[in-house]
């Protein structure tokens, strides 16, 4: 195979890296005795030392073993991001389990079909959360629920303040029995030993997490990933970033832990590195803008809609954001317009990358430092293959031409939890399948068009909803913008666009019409556009554009 992307790499990244037979959690003991006394984790004033991170992580796991926890036994973690998420995520492999990573947003039947279907016999949770987990508990394999809250982790006089604040904005402070299968967080690494756990782990064959994927068709699927995909995939990431210095780094922690790419551009990278995370629970973009100014991260991988945001609000020149070095954006397409504003508002790079939950997640990134292509994803990381099969014959397209991106490396999913018919779908020869459609340059530069199922064909044209949404982007009276096929009697599709705007700005429909018209063909331009104050999102910021065409589509049987 003409692995024509190497001849792109800066002589500084390897194209193949030794992955040493390490577990995901080894990270963690080997930076705890090489930089014991460094700050780990900064959340909201209180502050963490790598040896105190691991630590605390070994009195939870040695808990866990206490209450039952065996081999293989699967541990739930229910929180946003926050010390408890980090102890509890690296507790989990230490004692030997599996982490599922579960959404705090989960309602509760959601988090009942995630919990029967992982069989996860612990969970973690967030006092705030308790109530739904104690409503499904009794359907579930759950046999204990640990429960903390986020004043447990503010330094004095926050964690006295907190329950007045969580009164405020949530109308209750939780009371949690403290009976039965119900043990409190702050009671166990009073009470347990940080004894070593002795453990016989296969990192290329033993599940180190079940990653649910996001569901937006149907039920949500377990991605089964190895310790070897996460190592393999947190070493990669490493890699590409070589200019960032091991022990020094603040990286800022706003992407979601219990979503894979903030698991491993900044956990499991922080971990690895000795980088200080700086974890923010939610995202608010006055918050974050404050927290740039103060401590001053240098690294900030993060998602569009961030980036977005920050670059709307309407305060941003008055913050100090030049700490920033370095940021990947993930999860969705990111727009040239923002790349462009976003760089030069801080003075750092910001580069379009490439990955799905089943590869742990990255495949694809641009150079951080060296020649990039705007609107591409970027080259293959190290150890990592990917083509483009032509959709007309399935055999490998010719450069530029459209076809299905496939990728096998290291870090790709051993499969579904079990749903083995699920598995056979995308994974074949090793090859994952990604239902991506794009095309690869003659320099090895990789572009995706949009999702296989998100194609567009109106009138007999295939019309790619990313084109469409980078013209709208360009407008400088838009601040969000996505674009779908939505159900018409006479062209099969028609192209629909969602917009908000920017703040205090007012636009028509045919001003937008008028504007597109100018930079597309006519059959690209959409039919119809909603404005919008909010668009559906995913917990990493992805916007949901199945779920704006389900409702278009419940909209129309109501009609019929």
């Amino acid at each position: 195979m003409n692995k024509a992307w190497l001849k792109n790499y800066p002589t500084e990244i390897p194209h193949s890296i030794s992955y040493e037979g390490k577990t995901i959690h080894q990270f963690l003991e080997e930076t705890a005795k090489e930089y014991p006394k460094k700050k780990a984790l900064h959340f909201l004033g209180k502050e963490l030392t790598f040896e105190q991170l691991y630590e605390q992580s070994l009195k939870l796991a040695n808990y866990f073993k206490k209450i039952g926890l065996e081999k293989g036994d699967r541990v739930s973690i229910m929180l946003p991001n926050c010390p408890q998420a980090v102890i509890g995520y690296y507790a989990t492999l230490l004692a030997g389990g599996i982490v599922v990573q579960t959404n705090p947003l989960y309602m509760e039947r959601e988090l009942e079909y995630q919990l029967n279907d992982s069989k996860a016999k612990i969970i973690l949770c967030l006092d705030l959360l308790y109530p739904r987990v104690r409503k499904v508990k009794s359907v579930t394999a759950i046999e204990h629920v640990i429960v903390t809250g986020i004043k447990d982790y503010l330094p004095f006089p926050k964690n006295l303040v907190y329950p007045f604040i969580q009164k405020k904005e949530h109308g209750v402070v939780v009371k949690v029995e403290h009976q039965g299968a119900n043990h409190l967080l702050t009671k166990i690494l009073a009470t347990s030993k940080a004894e070593y756990i002795q453990l016989n782990i296969n990192p290329k064959e033993d599940l180190a997490l079940l990653q649910y994927t996001g569901g937006t068709t149907g039920f949500p699927k377990g991605v089964m990933l190895t310790h070897e995909n996460l190592v393999a995939n947190t070493l990669m990431c490493s890699s590409w970033m070589y200019k960032c210095k091991k022990g020094e780094e603040k990286v800022l922690g706003i992407l979601p832990f219990f979503h894979v790419y903030g698991m491993t551009t900044v956990m499991n990278l922080s971990i690895m590195q000795a980088f200080e995370m700086i974890l923010l629970p939610k995202f608010d973009a006055e918050t974050t803008l404050k927290t740039i100014q103060k401590h001053k991260p240098t690294l900030f991988p993060g998602a569009p809609t961030i980036y977005v945001a920050l670059l709307n609000h309407p305060n941003i020149k008055d913050y100090d954001l030049s700490s920033i070095e370095c940021c990947i954006s993930g999860s969705a397409p990111l727009p040239l317009e923002v790349q462009q504003e976003f760089e030069a508002v801080t003075g750092g790079k910001l580069v379009e990358g490439y990955g799905l939950t089943e590869a742990s997640p990255v495949t694809h990134s641009n150079n951080l430092w060296e020649k990039r292509v705007n609107g591409s994803i970027g080259v293959p990381w190290p150890d990592t293959d990917a083509k483009i099969l032509s959709m007309e014959t399935g055999e490998e397209a010719e450069p530029k031409e459209i076809g299905e991106l496939i990728v096998k490396g290291p870090q790709v999913m051993k499969g579904y939890w079990n749903k083995a018919e699920e598995t056979e779908a995308v994974l074949k020869d090793s090859w994952l399948y990604t239902g991506d459609l794009g095309y690869m340059d003659e320099d090895g530069y990789f572009y995706i068009v949009d999702r296989k199922k998100d194609m567009i064909i109106a009138g007999g044209f295939n019309i790619y909803p990313r084109e469409v949404e980078e013209v709208l982007y360009e407008n400088k009276k838009i601040q969000e913008a996505v674009v779908a096929g939505i159900p018409d009697p006479y062209r099969g599709e028609t192209v629909k666009a969602y917009i908000v705007l920017k703040e205090g700005i007012t636009c028509t429909e045919e001003e937008l019409n008028t504007y597109v018209r100018k930079h597309l063909a006519a059959y690209k331009v959409p039919r119809i556009y909603e404005f919008r104050k909010e668009l559906p999102k995913t917990a990493v910021g992805k916007i949901l554009r199945r779920t704006l065409v389900e409702e278009e589509k419940e909209k129309l049987s109501k009609i019929q």
